[in-house]
């Protein structure tokens, strides 16, 4: 994942965001041409898939590949959480 470009100022929301425990704070940074990267610590694989997922979903992408994703669900009016490709092969089980 390419690194978010901040500006100092912009380094004391992050800090602030880390002292309430929110994980909007977690993601790499470039200050200055320094990289700052913030994580969890000891996190097991499935702790950082789910994190993964979680953020490609509230970006509208799909889980699997990241494509952007267009179609929403007709009864929850969401965007589905996997592409159109994705939603045949998984969702569908056509090939």
């Amino acid at each position: 994942m390419k690194p978010k470009s901040i500006k100092p100022d912009e380094l004391s929301k992050i800090f602030s965001d880390l002292k309430k425990g929110e994980e909007s704070s977690i993601g790499s940074y470039l200050i200055k041409g320094v990289r700052l990267q913030i994580s969890k610590f000891n996190l097991s694989g499935a702790e950082r898939v789910q994190l993964l997922y979680k953020r490609r979903r509230t970006q509208g992408l799909c889980i699997v590949c990241g494509k952007k994703v267009t179609k929403k669900n007709a009864s929850t009016g969401q965007l589905y959480r996997l592409c159109e490709d994705h939603r045949n092969k998984i969702d569908k089980g056509t090939k």
